[in-house]
């Protein structure tokens, strides 16, 4: 993997964040506006991701970001920002938390956001 590869389930080390802090709360940043809040944090190695609530924005959808799109933490500010626009991150696979999380699911994902990546960026 060379140092530029997308890695989806991972945080970046020069994200700011440390194994363990709970993001639960933190306003979510997308490049063009806030998106809103972190509603569950997983920081498990290899499946890191965060459960965004949209509140109004998506007519109240949830949504699951990947750990490796966080570019920045901001902890005095409560504040995480991801590098994807708003667009990117609405027209992602759709998160159903009933459904849950799996193989099937955390490979579109990724393999989505890979490619917002390569072109976005």
């Amino acid at each position: 993997m060379s140092m530029n590869a997308f890695d989806p389930w991972n945080y970046r080390t020069t994200a700011g964040y440390t194994q363990g802090t709970d993001l639960t709360g933190y306003k979510i940043a997308a490049l063009d506006g806030d998106i809103g809040k972190v509603d569950e944090a997983n920081d498990q190695t290899g499946t890191s991701s965060l459960v965004v609530d949209t509140g109004p924005w998506i007519f109240g959808r949830k949504v699951l970001l990947p750990a490796g799109v966080v570019e920045k933490v901001d902890h005095d500010d409560k504040k995480v920002y991801v590098d994807r626009t708003k667009d990117q991150i609405k027209d992602a696979p759709e998160y159903n938390s009933d459904a849950g999380v799996d193989d099937d699911y955390r490979t579109r994902l990724s393999g989505y956001y890979d490619d917002t990546y390569r072109s976005g960026m």
